[in-house]
């Protein structure tokens, strides 16, 4: 008999590890089980017509199946971030059964999508437990987020936890020490409940790998549930954490927020500390290719401001890669007799690269004329920079600097093979040379350069704000995402960006085309995209009622500046009867 290859042997092992972290008291009846979920981890990889099996959106089961209390229903999903937080801090709450309230969400979470990759409720239950006696103890809170639960992305080290980031050669070797954005949410009294699911070698946008396999999309399991966050975004949106922390390389906060209609944010290079994270890179490879950033992903903005508001003034305490900072805005102050500044925000409806679908280039077009409706909002036309369709080349180059050799050489280590959408495109290359280092850094300058012109118009007005899509496309069918041009530019030129959902997409949104100017490809990339939209390709109805979002971006080092202007933007969209996101059960 041949022997089971060694991948095979280690799933296994840490899939029987991780369905036993879930109580038995905490199971869901069969009848609430998705039938993808029946399958193991290596056979949701590829038995995807499963998940065609079942309709409608999984965000009900958690009320109906039996397994929360009335309080417990009510704790989960009845606060936001403050709320919660002033209702633990006064004592109407203890953190335990806060915590214990979300332990269950994200285990019932866990059973419906497979979110989740390292479940921590032992030791999340044992910290709030000691958050409770010091506050009965000294009166005091631990510190301002004291007893909000929140998960983490699988790559962030906690000491005693593995970080395999999908990879089978990585499981089973936990962290010594904890990230130091670990260890900055647990001073301020965070409870860290769960890490969560990411794609094999987080280099793509779907959430699959060998040990936990493929992580469903709540709001539509056809459809991705986005990468490589989309464990976390899962969890969010699911109710199982008030706030998750991501990373984001080429959209990798921000793509998954939109697949499941949440917000998301990921603000500058050195704003959030990034250290002690597992990549399955070299060391030191992110100092010299692209840099990823840590985020957040969250229900609200003012979820997403409380929180920022306390990391950012810390951030510099326990990361080396992070910069001092404060919660203010970084645009210089205007003289006390000029009248209240304006908000200007500029509209910028193509990359140059790729051409969007006519859904997401109508959604960005009524957010638009919402906005020049708005008090106290002007909208300018931002022209696509010329240079900005090569920002896309660039940033790839300096995602693989050293050639995808490691990588593969880590996975060879257990015979572990490439998930079906990496085949043929992760493959061994020479890694760059010194002198290709320099010059392809020298070419991120030139498009840096070429890409402050956004931020001023013709007429020498400053642009506070640009919105524009977060993908080309709508959300796609699972392994099937397109170009990252939308989003790894930002990350190329270190702007602060985000994700706001404004609507989902409807039967009318099916029936419309390109139009006369945009029916030829801009290039290649453009071209299969188009594919996602053609009727002989794809049937259109699959997008229906899933949600249709937009990027805004400000520039770099502005973060409270994109929180403000992404506030604003989203109450717009609220009073104009926007926001038909996420289907929530009613109180």
């Amino acid at each position: 008999m041949a022997l089971k290859p060694q991948y095979l042997a280690i799933a296994e092992r840490k899939w029987h590890q991780l369905c036993s972290s879930i109580p038995p008291e905490w199971r869901l009846p069969d009848r609430y089980i998705p039938h993808g979920m029946r399958l193991s981890p290596i056979d949701s990889i590829h038995q995807i017509d499963e998940y065609k099996k079942d309709t409608g959106h999984l965000f009900d089961v958690p009320r109906d199946c039996g397994l929360l209390s009335e309080k417990e229903i009510k704790i989960t999903e009845g606060f936001d971030v403050r709320g919660l937080l002033s209702e633990i801090h006064s004592g109407n709450l203890k953190a335990k059964e806060v915590v214990t309230a979300f332990c269950k969400r994200a285990a019932i979470a866990q059973q419906l999508t497979r979110c989740l990759s390292e479940p921590l409720f032992t030791s999340a239950l044992e910290y709030a437990q000691q958050l409770d006696d010091h506050l009965q103890r000294t009166g005091r809170v631990v510190g301002p987020l004291h007893g909000l639960p929140v998960t983490v992305k699988d790559s962030f080290n906690i000491a005693g936890v593995d970080s395999a980031v999908g990879i089978t050669a990585l499981a089973f070797r936990p962290a010594t020490s904890d990230a130091p954005l670990v260890q900055l949410l647990r001073s301020l009294g965070a409870v860290i409940i769960a890490k969560t699911n990411v794609p094999q070698t987080m280099g793509f946008l779907d959430t699959v790998n060998h040990l936990a396999g493929r992580t469903l999309n709540p709001r539509n399991r056809r459809l991705t549930a986005g990468g490589s966050s989309g464990g976390e975004a899962v969890a969010v949106a699911m109710r199982a954490s008030m706030v998750g922390f991501g990373t984001d390389l080429g959209g990798s906060v921000r793509i998954p927020a939109m697949c499941n209609g949440i917000y998301g944010f990921k603000p500058s290079d050195g704003r959030l500390p990034f250290g002690g994270q597992a990549t399955g890179q070299p060391e030191g490879k992110l100092r010299v290719g692209l840099k990823a950033v840590a985020g957040l992903l969250a229900r609200s903005i003012p979820d997403i401001e409380t929180v920022m508001r306390e990391l950012i003034p810390r951030a510099e305490l326990f990361g080396s890669d992070c910069i001092p900072g404060k919660w203010q805005s970084e645009t210089p102050s205007l003289p006390e007799h000029v009248s209240q500044k304006r908000l200007t925000v500029g509209v910028l409806r193509s990359d140059g690269l790729i051409v969007p679908l006519p859904p997401v280039a109508n959604v960005l077009d009524e957010v638009a004329q919402i906005l020049r409706r708005t008090a106290g909002v002007d909208v300018v036309e931002v022209p696509t920079p010329p240079l900005m369709s090569k920002c896309q080349a660039a940033a790839n180059r300096l995602m693989d600097v050293d050639g995808s050799g490691p990588i593969l050489d880590l996975l060879a280590q257990t015979s572990e093979p490439l998930m079906p959408y990496l085949q043929g495109k992760m493959v061994r290359r020479p890694p760059i040379t010194v002198e290709q280092l320099f010059a392809l850094q020298a070419h991120r300058t030139e498009l840096e350069n070429a890409m402050k012109q956004i931020w001023t118009t013709k007429d020498g007005r400053k642009v506070d704000a640009i919105i524009l899509p977060v993908a080309p496309h709508p959300v796609p069918e699972i392994d099937r995402w397109g170009g990252v041009s939308y989003t790894s530019t930002f990350v190329l030129c270190d702007y602060p960006a985000g994700t706001i959902p404004v609507r989902d997409v409807t039967e009318a949104d099916l029936e419309q085309e390109f139009d006369a100017s945009t029916k030829q490809p801009l290039s290649r990339s453009d071209a299969i995209n188009r594919k996602l939209w053609d009727k002989s390709t794809v049937d259109r109805r699959v997008y229906l009622n899933s949600s249709l979002s937009i990027q805004v971006i400000t520039p770099r080092l502005h973060e409270y500046d994109l929180c403000q202007a992404m506030g604003v933007i989203d109450e717009a969209l609220r009073k104009n009867g926007q926001m038909q996101n996420m289907p929530t059960p009613k109180l």
